[in-house]
């Protein structure tokens, strides 16, 4: 049995929609981030950085792992699962999984801060970020002409970079043109085991979200920025 310490955001939903890929029993705590529950004492014992999400194998001594790569890696091998088991099938796989904890996952998370979060409007600021994001969006669009997945098979890469893309909407990036990709975001959209997921440990109310945002004392805007 797992137990999975989450929230709902694109690095949480990593694990949770792998979890229900591979069909492996776990139980769901939610973290509070906006009150800060990750930086309690008994979540730092988990994980020293304070972040989500965090898993611990019941089944394996009570073996913890955090970071959501990391995590993805530790069930795939885990599990037998969403990883090729020859040594370059594994690590292409491994490669595109590095490219969104690397590139999309910073890029996008900058996007979301200075375009939605931050209380001052830096113009070159947003459209630095919205324009990488755009980048690494053409990047996955070449890569995914004439194949339904990253690597050809359904993989940890296609979970780990859809959970983030999907939501290039909240960081004002497009992926207008980028036909390859949204046909893969579309496919990935319409897996049972991607809509459980993502509605792990709640499902994300974006108007109210917005309606958050737009009162002067903004707790979202003050978890993010503080």
């Amino acid at each position: 049995m797992i137990d999975l310490y989450t929230a709902a955001t694109p690095n949480g939903w990593k694990v949770s929609v792998m979890l229900e890929e591979i069909g492996m029993p776990y139980t769901v705590h939610h973290v509070d981030i906006m009150q800060g529950v990750q930086k309690q004492p008994w979540f730092l014992a988990l994980n020293p950085n304070g972040r989500i999400p965090v898993i611990v194998d019941r089944d394996a001594q009570n073996f913890s792992v955090f970071e959501s790569g990391a995590i993805m890696l530790y069930l795939a091998k885990k599990s037998g699962r969403l990883l090729p088991r020859d040594t370059q099938g594994e690590s292409r796989v491994i490669q595109w999984l590095m490219f969104q904890i690397a590139g999309i996952g910073p890029m996008m998370g900058q996007a979301n801060v200075f375009h939605r979060y931050f209380p001052e409007k830096l113009p070159a600021a947003i459209a630095r970020y919205q324009n990488e994001c755009r980048r690494l969006f053409e990047v996955l669009d070449r890569q995914l002409a004439g194949r339904d997945y990253l690597c050809d098979d359904y993989s940890i890469a296609d979970i780990a970079n859809w959970c983030w893309v999907r939501i290039h909407f909240w960081g004002g990036s497009s992926i207008a043109g980028l036909e390859h990709l949204g046909a893969w975001i579309e496919r990935l959209e319409a897996r049972p085991a991607c809509q459980r997921g993502i509605a792990v440990p709640h499902a994300v109310d974006w108007a109210a979200l917005e309606c958050d945002l737009a009162q002067k004392e903004s707790a979202v805007r003050g978890m993010v920025t503080r």
